[in-house]
């Protein structure tokens, strides 16, 4: 008898793995698929909690969404209620440079995603996007009612999808939840999980890695925009908020409610100056900062609005202060200063 799971896309990776943590936690069986290209198998095998009865159980499928045959034996072989997808690419300068791969991906996955989830009779799923779908912003906080002219292929791939689940709800009835946030950060405060990129290109990251000695210096880029200190200001949100947030809406579907789209924010921006700061005032560590010109297309203030999920579906971000975020990255990066492979 087949065991009724959550099947969660990309969830050896930074937010996945920490979705799954929730999941597992609210005693939820769940379904890992990763190919493993960018996710990390130890994230799985930190995630089992091992020997605790009073949380669920997680498995690893790995495979390639992009294999139709693969999908189709993760649905025929296991009892899938619902789908948390989060496998994509998400290098926005790659992304320009290399917009067809970023297609393949996260389009063509998406709709074999949705296609194997028809043919199961799977009619749930929740979708991890981003306010790259917004492009420049016409209002700070931005709305979920904002315009979408996405200024990258990344963006403008999850935008294909997020048009794709509604024409797949019109026709097929598979409900959904789209979740459009910025800048995930932190880790897991268990401190077994956390952030591993290659390359890193997150913020919060590159700063710690200074205060480790693995990089020389931090680069500002550009410090003359319109904001208090002349630094860009991006609105930075804990994983595990993010990952809470994913349970949330998927409790949403579970109730029969109808599909929607909320953004994910602490509703409030921090600057990259500030962000430093509160890296040096954690760490205790000296680091050096230096400017360097504007990249293209940074807006100077990026900043969402999270009123419509904290009323809707009553979302309480429990470590919203910057230092708090900061501190849980530090704990991650020091005891892991090589990622998953110090394990």
């Amino acid at each position: 008898m087949f065991i009724v799971a959550v099947l969660v896309t990309g969830g050896a990776g930074y937010i996945g793995s920490h979705t799954v943590a929730e999941l597992i936690e609210k005693n939820e069986e769940v379904i890992v698929v990763d190919n493993l290209e960018k996710g990390h198998r130890e994230a799985i095998i930190s995630n089992k909690l091992n020997g605790d009865s009073n949380v669920g159980n997680v498995n690893l499928l790995v495979g390639d969404l992009r294999d139709k045959d693969f999908l189709k034996e993760a649905f025929s072989k296991n009892d899938i209620e619902a789908v948390i997808h989060f496998a994509a690419y998400i290098e926005v300068g790659e992304s320009v440079a290399n917009p067809l791969k970023y297609y393949n991906n996260n389009v063509i996955s998406t709709l074999n995603l949705l296609t194997a989830m028809k043919d199961a009779g799977v009619n749930k799923i929740v979708f991890s996007s981003t306010a790259a779908t917004y492009g420049e912003p016409e209002n700070i906080p931005i709305l979920e009612t904002d315009k979408t002219f996405p200024t990258n292929p990344y963006g403008e791939t999850k935008l294909a999808v997020e048009k794709a689940l509604r024409w797949a709800d019109n026709a097929y009835g598979i409900k959904h939840v789209i979740l459009r946030y910025f800048n995930a950060s932190g880790a897991h405060v268990s401190g077994c999980i956390g952030e591993d990129h290659s390359p890193e290109t997150h913020l919060i990251p590159l700063v710690i890695q200074t205060a480790l000695g693995k990089r020389e210096s931090i680069k500002i880029f550009g410090n003359d925009y319109n904001t208090p200190d002349g630094t860009c200001v991006r609105d930075y949100i804990h994983v595990s908020d993010l990952a809470n947030a994913h349970y949330l809406a998927l409790q949403s579907l579970r109730r029969g409610e109808e599909s929607k789209i909320y953004n994910l924010g602490n509703g409030k921006g921090f600057s990259v100056k500030e962000v430093i700061d509160v890296v040096r005032k954690v760490t205790g560590r000296p680091i050096k900062a230096e400017n360097a010109p504007r990249r293209p297309g940074d807006p100077a203030i990026l900043v969402a609005s999270s009123e419509k999920i904290r009323k809707e579906l009553n979302w309480k971000p429990q470590m919203a202060d910057l230092e708090t975020i900061v501190s849980t990255a530090w704990e991650w990066h020091k005891n892991h200063p090589n990622g998953y492979s110090d394990k």
